[in-house]
This record gives C-alpha cells, sequence and structure tokens, in this order.
C-alpha cells in the first residue's frame, strides 16, 4: 500500500486534520496505523461476506502481523513496517484491534453486558490509541491512561451517535444493564430503536463517556510531553458532540449529529498555538 494509499483511506476520518499537521515522520506513521484500522474494519463490517470468510481474512492479517514482528513475509502488513520500527508498535496492539474485529466478524453484538462492551472498545479504540500515543511520544504511564480514557469515550460516542445505522445491520451496542435501567427487554433490534425507553437507555452509557471524556481532558490539561494536537482535537471535537447528542435526546425519530468542521479548524488553531 503506497503513501497515497494510506491518506485515502483515512482522508474522510475526523482525525485526519489532526494527523495532517504532525511532523512528516509522525504523519505517515499514524497514516499508516490507521490504514490498517480501516482495513481491517472493513472486513468486520462486509455485510456480503460470510462468517467464516471474514474469519479467514482476519486471521491472514494475524499471520501477516506476526511476521513483521518475526522476520517472516508480512505480506499486507508491510506498509506497517517503518513505523513499527522506528516507534517501536507493540504486536499485541495490533492484535488487539484484530481480536476486536472478529468479535464483530463472530455474530451482530446485540445488548452485551457492560464488561463485554468494555472489552470491544479497549480492542478496537482504546489500542488504536495505545499505537497511537507511541508516535505522539508521550511517556508510557500518561500515554497509557490516555489510550484507556480517549479510547473509550470516543467509541461510546460513535455507538451513541450511530444507533439507528448499526440496528439497520442488526447490531446493538448499548449495553444489558443500561436497557435493565430504562426497563427495556430486548427482542429485536429493529423493536429496539423504536422503544420509549432508549432514550434513557443511551443517557446511562452517555454518563460512562462523559466520564471518560473528563479523565481524558484532566491528562491532556497537564500538558504531558508529545505531539498532542490530534488528541486535543478529537476530545474537543467528540466531547461536543456527545454534548449536543445529551441535549437533543434520543427519542425517535432521531437526527444524527455530525462534527463541525468550522468547530474542528478553529480547535487546530488553538491547539497548534500551545506550547
Amino acid at each position: 500500500m503506497t503513501a497515497d494509499d494510506l491518506r485515502m483511506r483515512v482522508a474522510g476520518s475526523s482525525f485526519y486534520a489532526g494527523m495532517r499537521i504532525l511532523p512528516k515522520t509522525e504523519r505517515e506513521a499514524m497514516f499508516a496505523i490507521y490504514g490498517f484500522c480501516r482495513l481491517v474494519d472493513d472486513i468486520a463490517d462486509d455485510q456480503a461476506g460470510d462468517p467464516a470468510t471474514r474469519t479467514a481474512r482476519l486471521a491472514q492479517w494475524s499471520c501477516d502481523i506476526a511476521a513483521l514482528y518475526t522476520g517472516g513475509e508480512p505480506g499486507q502488513a508491510a506498509f506497517l513496517a517503518e513505523a513499527v520500527r522506528r516507534f517501536r508498535l507493540d504486536r499485541a496492539d495490533f492484535q488487539a484491534v484484530i481480536d476486536g474485529m472478529q468479535m464483530d466478524a463472530d455474530r451482530d453484538i446485540r445488548w452485551p453486558d457492560f464488561a463485554e462492551l468494555d472489552l470491544y472498545c479497549d480492542r478496537v479504540a482504546s489500542a488504536v490509541g495505545r499505537l497511537s500515543v507511541r508516535v505522539f511520544g508521550m511517556e508510557h504511564d500518561p500515554g497509557l491512561a490516555l489510550s484507556h480514557h480517549l479510547g473509550r469515550a470516543l467509541q461510546l460516542t460513535n455507538i451513541l451517535r450511530d444507533i439507528d445505522e448499526d440496528a439497520g445491520i442488526g447490531r446493538v451496542y448499548l449495553p444489558a444493564e443500561a436497557l435493565d435501567a430504562a426497563g427495556i427487554v430486548p427482542t429485536t433490534p429493529e423493536a429496539l430503536v423504536a422503544d420509549s425507553g432508549l432514550d434513557a437507555a443511551a443517557r446511562w452509557l452517555a454518563a460512562k463517556a462523559g466520564q471518560h471524556f473528563v479523565e481524558a481532558n484532566t491528562i491532556l490539561a497537564a500538558r504531558p510531553s508529545g505531539h498532542l494536537i490530534a488528541p486535543r482535537l478529537m476530545e474537543a471535537a467528540y466531547s461536543r458532540l456527545l454534548g449536543r447528542m445529551i441535549r437533543q435526546g434520543w427519542q425517535a425519530p432521531r437526527r444524527r449529529v455530525r462534527v463541525s468542521k468550522p468547530m474542528l479548524l478553529f480547535a487546530i488553531l488553538r491547539f497548534s498555538l500551545l506550547p
């Protein structure tokens, strides 16, 4: 995969604006990481593919990532080699992302318990954060903490934004505890998104996301070392997105809330002026 291919893979992402102003080496490493994430995510979300085929394709990614670290032929993972070498990226974090995608490939996730949802968030979001903070040059402890909290905050916000889209492909990531607290007995995704109690269930999860945003913002406010414009940008954009959803609510019919591009541009300018 070429550098242009990697840029195209992430160009539609909200992360793209923050990554573009990183130094060249760090920028290219981040394009590689997010290119990898998009590729494996496409496999997990391939509704035309049967589960066995998706599992086989993810298994091949596991083999190629392993080869990248053991001196074998890395195949489709070859474009990650420079980032892995330069920033000493952890093989376990790449595997965690694949394992998270396997959770989606295994079955359509529906009202998991919160422990399973938290594991899913760790794999598909916080693991990406753990890879990213190495590229950003963060010290180990604040980098690990930021990955934990910001990854979960972003993923839970995405889940709350995409309730209807996910239900349309048979998935409901709202946890069983949230549904129980709202008095919902789930039967089908279609019935759940029409349930009048959905707003209460979504607010239960929104409170969890909000707590993680508070923790992430506390870490960033301490100004740890590293190139932190991208995580600062994502924290600012998505915490505002969550706030807009909370104000709007989740009663049907829902209007999908989007990240404001002018706000992103303003945030980039503001964060670029920080020492």
